[in-house]
């Protein structure tokens, strides 16, 4: 697999999901990290598609002008990841990438059904893991994943809760 993840590194990663940890996650939350994205998208006038899930439940989805629905099956692969590991899809490319594994293969999971492509980022809630999934396609997976982080940061700083 090439390199292709932005120099993240997987334990970066793990550092900046505990980091993104959320002190709860109610359905008007998810909304609202939900909206969030839905602003940062409209001011820069990207083609993304946003989804916000509680486990495996749509509760926020928007397709931003641009955007096909080719972004909604990836939006499907990149949560089935998210379901399965309850790390980040950017994570699991990362690590994937560092331990030269074929990460399907390892994991019994099909190509066609799963996306190790970032923008992917679990909504995990300090003491109950992973209770959500914030989806962003449309971007390049680094810029996709970047905007998921951007908008959990913004998120968490409205509510008070940075590190």
């Amino acid at each position: 697999m090439v390199e292709t993840t932005g120099g993240f590194t997987s334990e970066g990663l793990a550092l900046e999901a505990k980091t993104l940890e959320l002190t709860s996650l109610s359905q008007k939350e998810a909304i609202e990290i939900g909206e969030i994205a839905l602003d940062l998208g409209f001011d820069r006038g990207v083609p993304i598609a946003v989804q916000v899930r509680l486990k495996d439940w749509i509760v926020f989805h928007a397709s931003l002008p641009g955007s096909t629905p080719e972004n909604d099956s990836w939006i499907a692969r990149k949560a089935a990841v998210v379901l399965a590991t309850g790390s980040s899809t950017m994570f699991e490319r990362v690590l994937a990438e560092e331990q030269g594994i074929d990460w399907y293969a390892e994991k019994g999971l099909p190509e066609s059904t799963h996306a190790i492509h970032g923008g992917g980022l679990p909504l995990n809630v300090s003491g109950f893991g992973c209770m959500g999934i914030l989806l962003i396609s449309g971007l390049p997976q680094v810029q996709d994943h970047l905007l998921g982080v951007e908008v959990l940061t913004e998120f968490l700083a409205r509510k008070g809760e940075l590190p």
